[in-house]
C-alpha cells in the first residue's frame, strides 16, 4: 500500500506513539513520525510532545546526521554544548555535523510541543558524553561502545 502524501491534523491523534530512551528513565516523548507516515526515507520529521517534568532523549551529539528542533508551544530547557537555554514558541535549534551535544527537557507545568527532524543516513556515529558511550549505526545494525574502550587503527595486543 502506498503512503499518503498528506496527513491531516485531525488524523495525527490516531498515529500517536510514545517513546522513552532506554538510557534515560525520565525520557518520554509522545507524537507521530510524519516522515514515516508519508513514506519519506532520507529525512526524518516528527511532531513531538514532552509532558511536564519529562525529557526528550539523552544528551548526545551526531557525527554525520544533521538535526533540528522548532518549538511550537510550551517552554523547555535546551542543553546545548554544556549550557542551558530556556526555549519557547518560535525558537529554532539547528545542529550541523559534527554537532555539539544537545538535549531537551520540560521542567515546566505545560506540555512542550515541537517539530524535530534531520537526516536518515545509512551510517551514523552518535556520542553520549555524559554516559561515556558511542553508538555506531550501519543501516539497521546498532553497536554501542564505551568511549574509553576504543583502540586506534593498527593497535596490537602483542
Amino acid at each position: 500500500m502506498d503512503k499518503p502524501n498528506l496527513i491531516r491534523a485531525a488524523e495525527l491523534q490516531k498515529h500517536d506513539e510514545s517513546f522513552s530512551h532506554p538510557w534515560n528513565p525520565n525520557s518520554l516523548i509522545r507524537g507521530a513520525t510524519l516522515s514515516r507516515l508519508t513514506g519519506l526515507e532520507r529525512t526524518g520529521i516528527s511532531f513531538a510532545r514532552i509532558p511536564p517534568g519529562k525529557e526528550s532523549f539523552v544528551y548526545h551529539a551526531h557525527q554525520f546526521e544533521e538535526e533540528w528542533i522548532y518549538i511550537l508551544s510550551g517552554r523547555g530547557v535546551a542543553e546545548i554544548d554544556g549550557q542551558e537555554h530556556e526555549v519557547g514558541p518560535g525558537d529554532f535549534m539547528g545542529f550541523p555535523t559534527p554537532s555539539v551535544p544537545h538535549h531537551l527537557k520540560n521542567p515546566f507545568d505545560v506540555e512542550l510541543v515541537y517539530l524535530m527532524g534531520g537526516e536518515n543516513r545509512e551510517f551514523e556515529v552518535a556520542e553520549f558524553p555524559k554516559l561515556g558511550r558511542r553508538m555506531v549505526r550501519s543501516r539497521n545494525d546498532r553497536v554501542v561502545y564505551d568511549i574509553g574502550a576504543g583502540k586506534p587503527f593498527g593497535y596490537s595486543d602483542g
